[in-house]
């Protein structure tokens, strides 16, 4: 079941997410809010960090960062991105970097991009640029002529997944920057499927063979 969104206006006052005021005694330490220990904390966040300062929560997630990267290129206000950072999120990736348009729909997000490291580039070659530094090899999906199935291929643990808008895919620029293009079999009659159902199945597989329990 989805968290509830506590910024979403068409929820009613009967409505009650996370968890209320803690009851004494207080828990210790330097990672709690005493003002969300007094009043609640509502946000979505798993229990561990229940209570937790934001900052606490992204050092912890910092000391367990994994080598996945994730890139969305953002050349039509595409509402999946806001999809994808929030699951990048769930599978604890080490950044996200937005290609194109500097602002994207963050109401998918539910406030998660605030836990990562979300940053922007105007360009391919910036995102490429950067990559190289950090010796991280761009993987395009999408289902393209020349793309091999996600499930028959490793996938380098040193990575960045680049996803591309809805409907148009990557563009040709991006697709020449991979290094391969993969792709997710389907069976169905439909000819793709949804951009952030897509980065979700791929974080997965990566995470099936990287990430660990």
């Amino acid at each position: 079941m989805n968290p509830v969104d506590p910024n979403d206006p068409s929820l009613g006052p009967e409505v009650v997410v996370g968890v209320g005021p803690h009851p004494s005694p207080w828990p210790t330490g330097e990672q709690f809010d005493p003002e969300l220990l007094a009043a609640g904390d509502r946000r979505n966040v798993v229990d561990e960090f229940r209570y937790w300062r934001m900052e606490a929560i992204i050092a912890e997630l910092d000391r367990h960062r994994h080598p996945l990267q994730i890139a969305i290129q953002n050349w039509e206000h595409d509402f999946n991105i806001g999809s994808i950072v929030r699951t990048a999120n769930a599978f604890n990736v080490s950044a996200v970097h937005i290609v194109g348009r500097r602002r994207w729909n963050r109401r998918g997000a539910m406030v998660t991009d605030r836990y990562l490291q979300v940053v922007h580039h105007d360009s391919v070659d910036s995102l490429v640029g950067r990559l190289a530094a950090e010796g991280c090899t761009l993987v395009g999906v999408d289902n393209l002529p020349g793309s091999v199935a996600l499930e028959g291929v490793e996938l380098p643990r040193r990575c960045c997944l680049v996803f591309g808008s809805e409907g148009p895919g990557l563009t040709e620029e991006m697709v020449q920057a991979c290094s391969r293009l993969v792709a997710i079999s389907q069976y169905g009659s439909t000819r793709s499927i949804n951009a952030g159902a897509a980065a979700a199945i791929a974080m997965y597989h990566w995470a099936l063979r990287w990430a660990g329990r």
